[in-house]
């Protein structure tokens, strides 16, 4: 055991008779600080199976597994995978928003929890690379949200960990309103592969890691970059996705966390 795993679990009990653990959320009060309290927990939706094979949207009637979504047969996604933590809702939204502009960092390891529980195998050599932010973005915010995940992705993984892989050389306007061709259009040219870094990406199989995906223009924008740099396959990572089927009430395919557990060591369990 690491000295600072003993020191944090020896100086826990104080820090949390000093300032009491709670839901980060609703305020709620906790038995430790391992997450959301068990209502929270319980307001987030998973993607359910069975689903995509191509993107992960999950399919409204029971089918076999295997299959792909009539919109990545209709346009295949350049990506090979997309693994969301939830679906994009509500609660979602909140948590999404306390980490990123709340400053509440330290919901990054809860979040990558949940995020590698939807993870699969990952065989062989993997490399993670955050999307990047404008240097004047990050320069204002302080951090780069998706480097943060894809620190604690890595290490729970235990993968490489390139977080300057990718570089957004344009700062660009909101992509809200535009149409596919125009959000294409907006990140022309954008997003690179940083020109040190070339030799890691050439031949790696790249994990991207994002904390939402909604158009999936970004993302996209990062795995042509990628991509174009020699990279073997690109999966893509996320806290969240938007989908018209988060904003439903759920269906038998679209799975709340039960009773406030996740499926990865009782992350959000209130004990």
């Amino acid at each position: 055991m690491s000295l600072s795993r003993t020191l944090s679990e020896t100086f826990a009990p104080v820090v949390d008779l000093v300032y009491p653990p709670r839901c980060p959320l609703c305020g709620e009060g906790l038995a430790a600080q391992t997450g959301l309290c068990t209502a929270c927990w319980s307001e987030l939706v998973i993607p359910g199976e069975p689903c995509c094979q191509r993107c992960q949207r999950p399919f409204s009637v029971d089918s076999a597994s295997g299959l792909t979504c009539a919109p990545c047969q209709q346009r295949p996604p350049p990506h090979d995978g997309v693994y969301a933590a939830t679906l994009y809702n509500d609660t979602a939204r909140q948590l999404v928003l306390n980490f990123k502009h709340g400053r509440k960092i330290a919901l990054a390891p809860m979040l990558a929890r949940q995020m590698a529980a939807r993870l699969p195998e990952l065989d062989g050599e993997w490399l993670a690379v955050p999307v990047p932010l404008h240097r004047w973005r990050l320069w204002k915010r302080g951090f780069n949200q998706s480097a943060l995940l894809a620190q604690q992705l890595a290490k729970r993984e235990g993968i490489s960990l390139c977080v300057d892989g990718l570089q957004r050389v344009r700062a660009t306007p909101s992509l809200g309103g535009q149409n596919r061709r125009q959000r294409a259009d907006t990140l022309k040219g954008a997003i690179r592969v940083k020109p040190s870094k070339a030799g890691m990406i050439g031949g790696a199989q790249i994990l991207l890691v994002d904390d939402v995906l909604t158009s999936g223009a970004t993302s996209n924008a990062c795995v042509a970059a990628l991509k174009a740099a020699g990279a073997a396959k690109v999966k893509i990572a996320c806290f969240s996705r938007v989908l018209e089927e988060a904003m439903k009430p759920p269906t038998k395919n679209a799975r709340r966390f039960p009773s406030g557990r996740s499926r990865d060591d009782n992350a959000g369990t209130s004990r």
